[in-house]
Formats: structure tokens, C-alpha cells, sequence
């Protein structure tokens, strides 16, 4: 039986690093798309999101029968609740990359939004990539890369700078443009608190300190 469990955790985790390169490839393609009004990578993210979901439901199934079947305890028992819960961080970030790719695909052939902005929200896309690819290492158990190699400035920045750009009179969208354009760059954002919260995870499987109890970034 121990050995039918080890072997379930070993597929387990395979499928969360599959599906890890998914996420981020889904969040590079999505940029991609945003970046050049490109209707091909626009059907790539979202053929990637369902990919994705398919992957969840299977995670999510396996899961229930590891616990279900096999009862496992202490660390075993954190290691099936920590990844089906990873399974679903990354679920959420292949389905806020379809979002913006029915933002691209409902504004094509047309940007989705003007300059300066559609290169705010490029390095946005730029940054949430470089986050979920440090994400699936993590989950692949390598080594993750250090903070300063990510791409310079930071989400929190990037954020400041697109609220300005679209209050400013010289780049200012239409009204319900602008509105899309401030989603879209919710969007970005939030996959970057998703590949924060898979962090958390990983570090909750190595020391059994709960998310809610670790410290944040800023502290």
C-alpha cells in the first residue's frame, strides 16, 4: 500500500509541473496576444486554460482517492491537501489568461488598448509570466530564481503606472475602454498573488507553517 501511495504523489506531482508549464505558458501566449492583437495566440491561451481545467478536475479527482483510499497522516496527509491546492492556484491563473483573451479576441483586429497603456499592461503580462515560470519551478522542486532577476519595475509599480496613464487627458481611453483596460491589468495582477500563494504553499509542505502564519514579503 505505501508503495501504491508514493507512486500516486510521484503522478501527483508530474501533473502539477505539467500543469505549472501550462499556466505560464498560457499567461506568455495571452501577452503575446494582448501585445500584438494576435488572434492565433489568442486560441492558444484559451486552448491552454482548457488544458488546464481538464488537469485540475483530474488532480482534484486523484486527490480525493489518495485520501479517500490510502488515509495518509502527518506530512503525506499536508503533501495531498498542499497540491490539490496548488492544482487549483494554477487552475485560476490559466482561467484569468482566457479572460484577457476574450478582452483581445472581442476588440481584433483592433489593440485592446492605446499607448502608452498597451505597454503598461505588456510588462504587466511580461512580469505575471517571469512569476508563474519561478512558480513551476518551485513546484518542480528545483532551485527557484532569485527575486532580482525578475523583470524590473514591480507589479505594485506597474499598477501605479497604469491607473495614471489612464487618468492622464494626453493617453486617457474612452470610458468603457479604460474600464477594460484597469480589468485587464486586475487580471495580471492576480496571477501574480496566485503564483504568491503557491509559494506559500510550498513553503507550508516544507515547514507545516500555515500560509495565514507566515510572514508576508513585506515584513
Amino acid at each position: 500500500m505505501r508503495t501504491q501511495f508514493t507512486a500516486e504523489l510521484i503522478a501527483l506531482t508530474k501533473d502539477l509541473t505539467l500543469m505549472s508549464t501550462l499556466a505560464h505558458d498560457a499567461v506568455e501566449r495571452v501577452t503575446d496576444a494582448l501585445v500584438d492583437a494576435d488572434l492565433a495566440a489568442t486560441y492558444e491561451a484559451f486552448a491552454l486554460d482548457e488544458q488546464l481545467q481538464k488537469m485540475y478536475s483530474a488532480c482534484e479527482a486523484r486527490t480525493v482517492v489518495l485520501l479517500a483510499l490510502q488515509a495518509p497522516v502527518a506530512r503525506d496527509l499536508r503533501h495531498v491537501v498542499t497540491a490539490i491546492q496548488i492544482a487549483g492556484e494554477l487552475s485560476r491563473i490559466g482561467w484569468l489568461a482566457s479572460r484577457v483573451a476574450d478582452q483581445v479576441y472581442q476588440r481584433h483586429p483592433a489593440q485592446v488598448a492605446p499607448q502608452p497603456i498597451l505597454g503598461i499592461l505588456a510588462a504587466m503580462g511580461k512580469l505575471a509570466a517571469e512569476h508563474t515560470a519561478l512558480a513551476g519551478r518551485a513546484v518542480a522542486g528545483q532551485q527557484p530564481l532569485s527575486e532580482e532577476t525578475l523583470a524590473a519595475p514591480s507589479m505594485e509599480t506597474l499598477h501605479q503606472q497604469l491607473h495614471s496613464a489612464l487618468r492622464d487627458p494626453a493617453s486617457q481611453p474612452p470610458t468603457d475602454m479604460a474600464i477594460d483596460n484597469a480589468l485587464l491589468g486586475h487580471h495580471m495582477e492576480r496571477c501574480v498573488d496566485h503564483t504568491a500563494r503557491i509559494d506559500r504553499l510550498i513553503r507550508f509542505l516544507d515547514t507545516g507553517v500555515p500560509p495565514t502564519a507566515q510572514p508576508s514579503e513585506d515584513e
